[in-house]
């Protein structure tokens, strides 16, 4: 049994997220649950729980009439709440969901691919939807016409009745709950097998972290195809006794002043968003707009998702104390998909921990106090870990702990951690089946992040891998390089690299590559604009700067290895091996440094 959030000064205890539900049908039936924001602003759907359970047994006993517990469902919703009532009738019925974006009828080249190749890996035995994206199918079968054995069902189309026909599906905590597809690129993604249990101890520690009030309120505007946006947003709310009010990414993209005003028309307590988002409203959010919000509410920031920055937090800060907005709202937090989603987190109420170190040490992997401001670097803790985690820092060559100081990368063993890769048992053996190799200890879970325990609180300071984050999504560099390589005759194949900057407040995208030795007088405003068409269109982000190379002058290994790592000093510092740098719309001399802050010297290093 799993442990569950206290109510009336009691605790509870469920075996499977279906469990959960059906208790709190029993107790607040009329509490509304969930609440849409369909324009981002006013136009409001709501659910109540009653509904939310209603709707779960309806969907469910249409599952249960044709397929089986642990066949795997395709989520393809637009945003709003019909998305959530499949989810939970996937659950209700045993059957395995998997959220992931529509495809983009529109742009079916750049949207289409990720979901054929998740389809390849999980073969689904049928598709959710909403009778309006029904006619999307057809236009996407003619494209991918493997996709057509797959059977469709719109869920919003099925009547409330069939609720009488539900059965409780005969499942444990252990059953799996759903994939949740990590990758943020168009090839090779990983679905990770997250199961009931996972879910109820990862909301567990959730409500030890954060300490929730009675009947809390979160709002936010997080993809609720995503682990932040499902778990952290969606499915909190529901375990804690809260409410959530959620709108469309786009509706906040569109005008970032919707999120903020809905946390405050809605009274929220808290909200979850990457750093990407605070800056964001930092510049878009006008001085009209800021003397209208109330913020003085908000007592739980999350940051997470991406890179926490220091001085995103002061110009946020800067920006919106005169609404009431408070430092020690600021909660940063760790977690990761394969963790479920959260590990640690700033204690609440309290101003977030930063550490000024020494740039230098960083290099070496140490974390070191900085004594001159020239080599201060200013690193964001993110809290502690949770009570029932372990949580190491192992030097990833000797597979053993580090001594104090020393920074390593992050492994994790508990009872969130999730079960592994599906359909990947290799992948899952290296990364979810790591044992310290002098004591055995074991097994963890390898994060690929780079960090250290500081007065027992987790510092992160790099990617052990070469992962991109832009605005909270993941990218392969390989990928990446690939598209680019094919954008223009003048990009030379096997001679190009991706790499993350920091700037203004935000991780940005930076293409390094050779020129073929034909094209030497190339335009390089002309090829930057190529591959930034074709990096847009393919992989839904912008390319901040293109570094263009002499032929024989990327750095590389003795074996042939691109250094991501080295690429990126060149961008950063300059290099008379430049043809020409385009940056930020403008051509740069050779050498000139880019307008842009430089990245942490240990994210530069270990890569």
């Amino acid at each position: 049994m799993c442990t569950g959030a206290s109510l009336g000064g009691r605790r509870e205890s469920f075996a499977t997220l279906i469990d959960l539900l059906n208790r709190r049908a029993e107790q607040r039936p009329a509490a509304r649950l969930y609440t849409f924001l369909v324009d981002g602003e006013t136009d409001e759907r709501h659910l109540t729980i009653a509904d939310l359970h209603r709707r779960a047994r309806a969907v469910a006993a249409s599952l249960q009439s044709r397929w089986s517990p642990g066949d795997r469902a395709l989520l393809l919703y637009p945003p709003g709440l019909d998305f959530i009532e499949a989810f939970f009738g996937c659950l209700y019925a045993g059957i395995v969901a998997i959220p992931a974006y529509p495809p983009d009828p529109m742009r079916l080249a750049r949207t289409l691919p990720r979901l054929r190749a998740m389809a390849e890996d999980a073969r689904p035995s049928l598709a959710l939807t909403t009778s309006a994206l029904l006619g999307v199918a057809d236009e996407v079968v003619r494209q991918a016409p493997e996709l057509n054995a797959i059977e469709r069902l719109a869920t919003d189309l099925v009547d409330d009745g069939a609720a009488a026909d539900w059965r409780h599906p005969a499942i444990g905590g252990d059953a799996f709950a759903f994939l949740q597809y990590t990758s943020g690129s168009t090839t090779a993604p990983k679905g990770v097998m997250l199961t009931h249990t996972n879910l109820l101890r990862n909301h567990e520690m959730m409500q030890q972290a954060f300490q929730f009030g009675v009947e809390y309120v979160c709002a936010g505007w997080l993809p609720i195809y995503h682990d932040m946006g499902l778990i952290g947003q969606t499915l909190l709310p529901l375990y804690n006794e809260g409410r959530c009010v959620f709108m469309a990414p786009f509706a906040f993209l569109q005008r970032p002043v919707r999120w903020l005003r809905a946390i405050m028309r809605h009274r929220a307590t808290l909200s979850v968003a990457p750093n990407f988002a605070y800056e964001l409203c930092v510049r878009k959010v006008t001085a009209e707009e800021r003397a209208t919000l109330d913020l003085g509410g908000w007592s739980a920031a999350m940051s997470g998702s991406e890179p926490v920055s220091y001085a995103t937090m002061c110009r946020f800060v800067d920006a919106f104390s005169q609404c009431g907005f408070r430092w020690e709202s600021f909660y940063p937090v760790y977690g990761l998909a394969e963790a479920t989603l959260f590990v640690s987190g700033a204690r609440p109420r309290r101003r977030p921990a930063v550490l000024t170190v020494d740039s230098r040490a960083l290099r070496r992997h140490e974390l070191a106090a900085a004594t001159k401001e020239e080599f201060a670097q200013r690193l964001m803790s993110c809290g502690e870990p949770c009570r029932s985690l372990d949580v190491a820092i192992v030097d990833p060559e000797r597979a053993t702990r580090c001594p104090p100081g020393r920074i390593g990368e992050i492994w994790i063993a508990g009872p969130s951690v999730a079960a592994g890769y599906w359909n990947r048992p290799e992948q899952t053996a290296e990364t979810f089946r790591a044992r310290l190799a002098d004591t055995g200890e074991g097994p963890f879970l390898r994060t690929g992040d780079l960090g250290v325990l500081h007065d027992g609180e987790v510092v992160v300071t790099g990617r052990l891998k070469d992962m991109i984050v832009v605005r909270g999504r993941n990218h392969y560099p390989q990928d990446l390089e690939r598209t680019a390589e094919k954008a223009h005759p003048a990009v030379r194949p096997g001679a190009v690299a991706a790499v993350s900057v920091d700037g203004a407040g935000e991780e940005r995208l930076v293409i390094v590559h050779e020129i073929e030795r034909r094209f030497a007088e190339a335009d390089v405003v002309e090829i930057a604009g190529a591959i930034r068409q074709a990096i847009a269109e393919q992989h839904d982000v912008q390319v901040h700067a293109v570094l263009v190379l002499q032929p024989g002058t990327l750095p590389k290994t003795t074996s042939g290895k691109i250094r991501r790592s080295a690429c990126r000093d060149l961008f950063l510092a300059g290099t008379s091996d430049a043809i020409g740098t385009w940056c930020g719309g403008e051509l740069a001399k050779p050498r000139s440094r880019p307008p842009i802050e430089p990245q942490s010297a240990a994210s530069a290093a270990c890569s």
